[in-house]
């Protein structure tokens, strides 16, 4: 099987332990995207093995049974802060409360295009509104804020690829990363339109991030403490919690955390405040004539 731009691959380096999408091909050194897990890696060509349809179609099922399950996870917990707002509302079910709520409003900077339309379509399945944005990486810092000017969001999600590599310094240098100096750089130009954590959410990072710069560029939650690969959908996770959690209460990193994919090793943060609020009476079209 020929290995061609767009095709799936794994390295044999690396036990086949990843599937990869192929980026681009130049003489002998194949571009990698990771197909699951936000990493951008180089390999030789004779590194690599296409994937047969049959091992695809099993890897791609143990991925969407891992997505489900998360998702279930969520679905638990936004019905309890469902029945808790519900309670609260209605002064512990005393009268019947007519309620409605001013969603928070997304903005998703991905510098992958087939991973921000994978996102898209689990915002919309968690009912939130989103507005997304492709840009490579090196181009984020110069965007964003016009795109903060323009979106005016609750949360921003700076995401894309990234990797370290050893060869090219030590942990602490951000040289050593393919993208999270972009990253930094973005968060940075981000806090100085809105520099309130509570007022503007920011997740920013992918695999193997550098997590403490992006958090002391002001981002509330980033990846990756222990310099592992996040998977795509992670960013969205953080997001939801956040965006339906009660303004008045404030959101543990491991509340934000556990419904991911990646879990503690793979992200991080601060404490944080929901977004959500909440008014009544709500007005249906009945109730207006």
């Amino acid at each position: 099987m020929e290995i061609k731009k767009g095709g799936l691959v794994t390295r044999k380096s690396y036990n086949h332990d990843l599937l990869f999408r192929v980026g681009s091909v130049e003489k002998k050194v194949v571009g990698l995207f990771g197909e699951d897990l936000r990493l951008e890696a180089d390999a030789p060509m004779d590194d690599l093995s296409p994937v047969a349809e049959r091992e695809l179609e099993k890897r791609r099922k143990k991925g969407k049974d891992q997505e489900e399950f998360s998702y279930r996870l969520f679905r638990q917990d936004y019905q309890l802060l469902k029945e808790k707002r519900d309670y609260q509302s209605s002064d512990g079910y005393q009268f019947d409360a007519k309620i409605f709520q001013l969603p928070a409003k997304v903005l998703h900077l991905d510098g992958d295009q087939m991973y921000l339309q994978k996102c898209i379509q689990l915002y919309h399945r968690m009912g939130l509104q989103v507005h997304g944005v492709h840009l490579h990486e090196r181009d984020m810092p110069h965007e964003i804020g016009a795109l903060i000017n323009k979106i005016q969001p609750d949360i921003l999600v700076i995401t894309g690829h990234d990797s370290f590599s050893k060869n090219k310094g030590v942990k602490n240098d951000l040289r050593a990363y393919r993208h999270s100096r972009y990253f930094v750089e973005t968060v940075r130009e981000a806090r100085k339109i809105n520099p309130h954590l509570d007022q503007l959410v920011i997740f920013a990072g992918a695999c193997q991030s550098h997590f403490e710069s992006l958090i002391r560029a002001g981002a509330n939650f980033a990846s990756s403490p222990q310099r592992v690969n996040i998977h795509a959908l992670d960013p969205v996770y953080i997001a939801a919690r956040i965006a339906y959690t009660p303004f008045m209460e404030k959101v543990s990193v491991w509340e934000a955390l556990r419904n991911t994919l990646t879990g503690d090793k793979g992200m991080g943060g601060v404490e944080t405040r929901g977004l959500l609020r909440t008014g009544m009476p709500y007005m249906d079209e009945e109730d207006e004539h």
